[in-house]
Order: C-alpha cells, then sequence, then structure tokens
C-alpha cells in the first residue's frame, strides 16, 4: 500500500516510523525545504445526517466552527475528562467530518464512536486510501501553491477541495500537512522531491515538540485531562459551547485552577532517547512528570515534551540519567478561545 514510500528511497523502521538515508534531516528543515510521510498520523472521517451532531456531543470542539475553512484542534474525552484521542478536525463536505490523529489511537476511537454512531445515522471510516504528506521549510507555502495549486492556509486552516486537503501547522519552520489520496502519492511526492529533498517522519515530529504541540499516543490515552498537554492554550477547547463527554471535570478544573500537572518543552543532557511514559525524577529520585514526545534535534541532543507537576520549588531534574534542561514553550499558557482562533485570515 505504501510502495511510494519504497520507490522514493523511504524504508519502514516500524509502522510509525519512516527514514531516507539524506544526511542531517533536522538541519536540512532548517536550512531548505524538506517533505516527510507522516506514517505516524491517520485519517477516521465520520459521515452522515447527523455527524455534526454526533461530534458536538462528543468533542470539545465547537463542531460548526469546522466550516471548512477553519480546521480546530479538539480532543474526545471520558465521563472523568481523561482524552481518549486529541486531533484536528476537518469539514469535507456537509455531511462528511475528518479527524486528523495518531494512527495508533483510530480504532479505540472509532470504536468508542461506534457506540453513539447509530443514534446519529452516521458512519465512522478508517481512511487506508488517504495518505498525509508533511512539507516543511522555507520554500513549503510557495512549493505548495505550485504543486497543489492551491493558496496555503493559516495555521489551523484548511484549503482545497474534497480529494485534496491542505492545512498549516505551527513550528520553527513553515509546516503544511496534505491529505491526498493514495495513487496520487507516488506521483506527488515524486514531484515534490525534485525541490524538497525526502527526510523521516523524525523530523516534523521533531518541529512537534518544539511547536509545544503533543499528539496523544496508546501510552497516554485515558490519562491526562486536556490542559495537562496545554490544550486550551492552543484553542483545542471550546468553553463556550454546551455539553460533551468530560466537560464538567475539563471546564471545573479551567475555571478552579485545579490543573496540578503541565506540560513542559525540554532538552536532555545527552543523546539517548527516553521511552514514551518514561519518568522525569527530581534530585530525590521521586517522580515529577511523564515524557509524552522525544526526538534528536539537529545537534544531535534530545528534545521532549514532558508533562511535569506546577510545583514552583521542583528543582534540578532528571530523565533515564540525563540532566534535564527546560526551555520556554512558544506560546503563554493562558486560555484562548477557537472562536477567535476562526477569525484568522488566510
Amino acid at each position: 500500500m505504501n510502495d511510494w514510500i519504497t520507490a522514493l528511497g523511504g524504508r519502514y523502521l516500524s509502522d510509525e516510523r519512516v527514514r531516507f538515508d539524506t544526511s542531517e534531516p533536522a538541519r536540512q528543515a532548517m536550512e531548505r525545504t524538506v517533505i516527510t510521510p507522516l506514517v505516524h498520523l491517520g485519517v477516521l472521517d465520520l459521515s452522515g445526517p447527523g455527524a455534526d451532531k454526533l461530534l458536538q456531543g462528543q468533542t470539545s470542539a465547537q463542531v460548526d466552527l469546522a466550516d471548512g475553512g477553519f480546521a480546530p484542534l479538539t480532543c474526545f474525552c471520558s465521563a472523568k475528562g481523561r482524552m481518549l484521542a486529541n486531533a484536528q478536525l476537518l469539514r469535507i463536505d456537509a455531511e462528511r467530518y475528518r479527524l486528523i490523529l495518531h494512527r495508533g489511537l483510530l480504532a479505540p476511537l472509532r470504536d468508542h464512536l461506534k457506540k453513539f454512531a447509530p443514534f446519529y445515522k452516521s458512519e465512522l471510516t478508517i481512511r487506508d486510501d488517504l495518505v498525509l504528506l508533511g512539507l516543511i521549510g522555507k520554500e513549503a507555502q510557495a512549493l505548495a501553491e505550485v504543486r497543489f495549486d492551491v493558496l496555503p492556509p493559516a495555521v489551523w486552516h484548511q484549503a482545497g477541495d474534497e480529494k485534496t486537503q491542505l492545512l498549516a501547522h505551527p513550528g520553527p519552520q513553515h509546516r503544511l500537512l496534505a491529505c491526498l489520496p493514495l495513487e496520487q502519492a507516488g506521483e506527488v511526492a515524486t514531484r515534490l522531491s525534485e525541490q524538497a529533498a525526502p527526510v523521516g517522519n523524525a523530523v516534523w515530529c521533531l518541529q512537534d515538540i518544539q511547536a509545544g504541540l503533543a499528539w496523544l499516543t496508546p501510552a497516554h490515552q485515558d490519562a491526562l485531562l486536556p490542559q495537562m498537554i496545554n490544550w486550551e492554550a492552543l484553542g483545542g477547547v471550546s468553553f463556550k459551547k454546551g455539553c460533551y463527554t468530560g466537560q464538567e471535570v475539563v471546564a471545573r478544573a479551567h475555571f478552579r485552577g485545579q490543573v496540578k500537572k503541565r506540560l513542559a518543552r525540554a532538552q536532555l543532557e545527552g543523546s539517548r532517547l527516553p521511552a514514551l511514559g518514561a519518568s522525569v525524577v527530581d534530585a530525590d529520585g521521586k517522580a515529577a512528570g511523564e515524557v509524552v514526545a522525544a526526538e534528536l534535534d539537529a545537534y544531535g541532543q534530545a528534545e521532549i515534551l514532558a508533562v511535569l507537576t506546577t510545583r514552583e520549588d521542583i528543582g534540578p531534574l532528571s530523565v533515564d540519567g540525563q540532566a534535564v534542561k527546560l526551555l520556554k514553550l512558544p506560546y503563554p499558557i493562558e486560555r484562548l478561545d477557537p472562536e477567535n482562533l476562526a477569525q484568522a485570515q488566510v
């Protein structure tokens, strides 16, 4: 199914990781333009006359904001407010919505939402016939405009048509995500590779870390409140919409300031990548948090996102014997209403 990746020179390290022989891929993304297959992400479609109502009752997004232009962040929670998945929500047509999320959570989220689908005359489909392709770098926008014949959108907005969508994500470099039919992937990727170096998807994941953007994986499913990954600071929670599963807990944590853990960005003094869920410990060896994402940067050092205690007296930290240097997040830890984000101009 993904022969186009091997034809481009890529090889699979796992179901969620692809590598190319391009040297210094993270540095390439800083200095030029690169493309990467986003095999760690996947697509779940919700379709039918009641798809919007199903979503409205289950997701943290104000669904009517997803209008084919704005493509908000969202999350799905348990009754206790813990996230089952987080995603980006697109509207494809009048009765079809699309979710982009970590591929390891596609089936669990589909099965969870299937419990409600019959009441809304809706269907849920994992779209194995679609490909997600990332463009990163200085010429990403210009290259996308030429190759996809569409003006690149603003961050967290979409452009394109029913077959191909183009999304803009935040990061230290320009980043665009293209969702396109599998049968077109080989031709499109080959044409793009003429002006953009193919690199592994670790580069995209690194830029997520540098953007302070954590995508939930099976390692943390049903374990974290949205605020623990700063989801409300990224516009991923609407506090102006009505009820949805977990809403009471999420709202109470926000309005009472009861969030005792927060997402932090850090660099490790070393090149060993910790496993997802690895403990971040203080000077006494007591757990102060855990790793939710980790990648090597352009200089061969490990960068991580970790959910850490908000205690001010936390002191020196380490992960697997590597000292932790906290880095500044690229956004303030304060509520960002998606209703305001929706007004951003393309």
